[in-house]
């Protein structure tokens, strides 16, 4: 099942690095301006929608995105926000899913549905010129759908199969894994697809409800990006969106209660018999997305592992040829999130790659960073930033989570300050506080019967099978 990825700056910086780049060279240039926000007009309709519009003109496309505070932390069967979202698609007011992709194929455009952990995204994108017919498209799916029970069974079919063959894949799922073996029965652990046998329970009256529980105009925000005009856009927004109504506010649990305590080292190793190499994440809890060091993390976790020429790849990839790239990362939620460092090995070599992360791992407190390399990882972060939010499609992402983690302008306007005024002796400080020095979580996937020996020099184990359906809870 594809899974929407918000647009989390710490973990998008931070997993960004390992493709086979060199860092950029930076010349004695004129400084360039900060990068700063493109302006945009916020409104609240009366329904309690919240609508956003950047006007960009510099192409004639517009994007146009809505997020739901609605994702696998509210499943109340284990990957029925993903379904419910998805279904949307599946044909609403009339026009059947195929209706819908004709229509949508003819003009040249895009129209999509997922969930993701935290929230649900309808996203359309098309030519300017063709407003009129995608907008109003684009309320049918998100305020009308039909959640046909013919297409719905097809549906579930079709995701059932993805979860089965998305284990043959390590690399695919040890994130959902990892999830779960850190936060347990939390709902952060629920895994943004569910699973096969979850999935395949789900009925339509449970997605129906669902669908009427969190899909309420205040609960959702709409990001218009592109090429139009504000006034005209603002009256167009309220005529298709002013009369959805909803009966109650949805029952939204605070994430921030019963969080877990990681009181030890663990282990969840989960045997792939057939498997050559050894998938694995080593990590802890993170930090969730509205922490005012993120920045600061951002650039020290680039060193560590958030670029080609980091540490981690340094070492495992490039100098002890363990591996085809090694990284870590931040990923940042509402309220909590994760540290994670990853990677893949031969078998064989699952040990030697382990420890060496370890130890490279260590030269955080060990060795420290150097004025050097804390410069280069400021310009590397700075250059990276900025390209990451040019498109009308990135920019609305960057909206709707503006809305689903509450955060304001100063995010992205204050990025560059931020990373300039870091200093060695806050670096410093930062790894002592968020690095997880110890106690440290492992998944270990691959074959249990060569790899179980190692598994237990790190922590307690816990084994599974891959075939088991879940993720080890």
């Amino acid at each position: 099942m594809m899974q929407y990825k918000p647009l989390l700056i710490v973990a998008a910086l931070a997993l960004a690095g390992c493709a086979a780049t060199q860092d950029v060279k930076h010349t004695q240039e004129p400084a360039a301006a900060a990068f700063q926000l493109p302006a945009y007009e916020k409104v609240t309709l009366d329904n309690g929608l919240t609508v956003f519009l950047m006007q960009q003109k510099e192409v004639p496309l517009i994007t146009v995105n809505a997020v739901v505070r609605a994702g696998a932390v509210n499943d109340t069967s284990a990957g029925i926000s993903a379904l419910t979202a998805e279904g949307l698609m599946l044909g609403s007011a009339g026009k059947s899913k195929r209706d819908i992709e004709n229509q949508v194929d003819f003009l040249g455009a895009s129209l999509s549905a997922e969930a993701g952990k935290e929230g649900s995204y309808i996203s359309a994108k098309f030519m300017a010129k063709d407003l009129d017919t995608m907008l109003p498209l684009f309320a049918d799916v998100l305020l009308r759908p039909d959640f046909d029970a013919t297409e719905f069974d097809k549906l579930k079919q079709r995701e059932v199969g993805g979860l089965i063959q998305a284990k043959e894949s390590p690399r695919a799922v040890v994130g959902n894994y990892f999830g779960k073996l850190v936060y347990g029965q939390h709902p952060y652990g629920n895994a943004s697809g569910g699973n096969s046998e979850s999935v395949a329970a789900i009925t339509l009256p449970q997605v129906r409800a669902f669908y009427t529980g969190f899909y309420q105009p205040g609960n959702t925000s709409i990001s218009v990006v592109g090429d139009f005009d504000v006034a005209d856009m603002k009256a167009q927004l309220k005529r298709t969106f002013g009369d959805w109504r909803s009966d109650a506010a949805p029952q939204q649990q605070s994430l921030k209660q019963g969080l877990p305590v990681l009181a030890k080292s663990r282990v969840l190793l989960v045997d792939k018999p057939d498997a050559m190499e050894t998938t694995f994440l080593i990590g802890g809890m993170g930090i969730s997305e509205d922490n005012p060091d993120a920045v600061g993390l951002t650039v020290v976790n680039t060193i560590l592992g958030g670029r080609f020429t980091s540490w981690l790849n340094d070492e495992l990839r490039v100098n002890a040829g363990l591996t085809y790239g090694a990284r870590s990362g931040f990923a940042s939620y509402r309220d909590s999130g994760l540290f994670q460092i990853s990677t893949f090995t031969k078998t064989d070599t699952t040990e030697a790659a382990i420890d060496l992360a370890l130890k490279t791992y260590a030269r955080l407190w060990e060795q420290g960073i150097d004025q050097a390399t804390l410069d280069s990882a400021k310009a590397y972060v700075k250059g990276q930033f900025p390209p990451r939010f040019e498109t009308s499609g990135q920019l609305a992402g960057l909206l709707s989570d503006m809305y689903l983690y509450g955060f304001d302008n100063s995010y992205i306007n204050d990025f560059e300050r931020k990373v300039d005024s870091l200093t060695l002796e806050e670096t410093q400080r930062l790894i002592d506080t968020y690095f997880p020095k110890d106690k440290l979580q492992f998944v270990l996937i691959g074959n249990a019967a060569k790899v179980a020996p190692i598994a237990a020099k790190y922590g307690e184990v816990n084994q599974v099978n891959i075939k088991d359906v879940g993720f080890g809870g």
